[in-house]
């Protein structure tokens, strides 16, 4: 089954691939790995997800924010590769979680991003990952999710 056949399965559409909010590039090809930029969390709607976890985030949405910044990865994975079938493994997940200073569960929130990898790609899904709680973000956004990709020759 092809990766598009299967995120249809899931109902998943993926977005225009955002656009860079700086001086950079969404994704660099190199060595046979694909680095793919810090995604943020922007809702459904187009919207973003905007606040800190442990403050006017709970769990639940902060969750729903990292996986709304892997379905952009995965929008950015397919604009820098043409088909997300040239994907042979995702290799390593960054989260990083706009936190309170006493919230710990930023590894729950990062399963967001960590089980839609697992959902769409399967046993090639499976990842290394850091979850990192952090001050602020880009824009004020709850979440975070920047990505290394192994590509099939």
């Amino acid at each position: 089954m092809s990766i598009d056949n299967r995120l249809a399965e899931l109902g998943i559409d993926l977005p225009q691939p955002a656009a860079p909010v700086a001086s950079y590039v969404p994704a660099v090809e190199a060595g046979g790995l694909l680095h793919i930029s810090g995604q943020i969390s922007f809702a459904e709607d187009g919207n973003l997800i905007l606040g800190r976890l442990g403050e006017d985030v709970n769990l639940e949405r902060g969750t729903e924010a990292a996986r709304r910044c892997g379905i952009m990865l995965l929008a950015q994975i397919k604009a820098a590769l043409g088909s997300l079938d040239r994907v042979e493994r995702i290799v390593k997940l960054g989260v990083f979680v706009n936190s309170a200073p006493s919230f710990t569960d930023q590894p729950k929130v990062a399963n967001g991003a960590s089980e839609l990898m697992q959902e769409v790609f399967g046993e090639a899904g499976r990842h290394a990952r850091s979850a990192v709680g952090v001050a602020v973000l880009p824009l004020g956004v709850a979440v975070e999710v920047d990505a290394i990709v192994a590509v099939k020759a």
